[in-house]
């Protein structure tokens, strides 16, 4: 029971339902590309894309704080820090495969490319969608334009 709590609360934490994607997961996604494309054009992508981390990490570290016992949290502090690094690089790979094959770009090999294959999923210049690609369509996301300021 415990196990499937967890696996539950891990899918939870990634935006998933028992059902597939969250869509209110999506709706958050949204409103939050919506804001980062307006601030693109009128900032720049690269200074964006540097405060959308900065801001990631200092709410994550809040939310760390605020969620552990404060008696665990120098002790917990590395799994945290581990934990949050792989996710944010499995979805740094998951992007990078899904928006690569989507605008037809050679973005190399996927560290995600033996998962990819134990699930037959194929990535590249194959026509079939990475798990990247099913999360960019349903939340409907769109890059920001190209900004002249940067």
């Amino acid at each position: 029971m415990a196990d499937e709590q967890q696996t539950q609360a891990a899918a939870d934490t990634a935006g998933q339902t028992r059902n597939g994607p969250d869509p209110k997961f999506f709706d958050c996604v949204n409103e939050y590309l919506e804001l980062t494309n307006k601030q693109s054009r009128e900032y720049g992508e690269k200074r964006i894309s540097l405060a959308s981390m900065y801001a990631a990490a200092r709410f994550n570290a809040h939310v760390y704080l605020v969620s552990v016992k404060p008696i665990h949290a120098a002790g917990e502090r590395k799994d945290f820090l581990d934990y949050m690094s792989t996710m944010y690089r499995r979805m740094l790979n998951e992007h990078l495969d899904g928006m690569g094959q989507e605008r037809g770009i050679d973005v190399g090999e996927s560290e995600l490319a033996a998962e990819y294959a134990a699930a037959g999923v194929q990535v590249g210049n194959a026509a079939v969608q990475t798990p990247a690609s099913d999360y960019v369509a349903a939340a409907g996301a769109v890059p920001p334009a190209a900004a002249a300021n940067e």
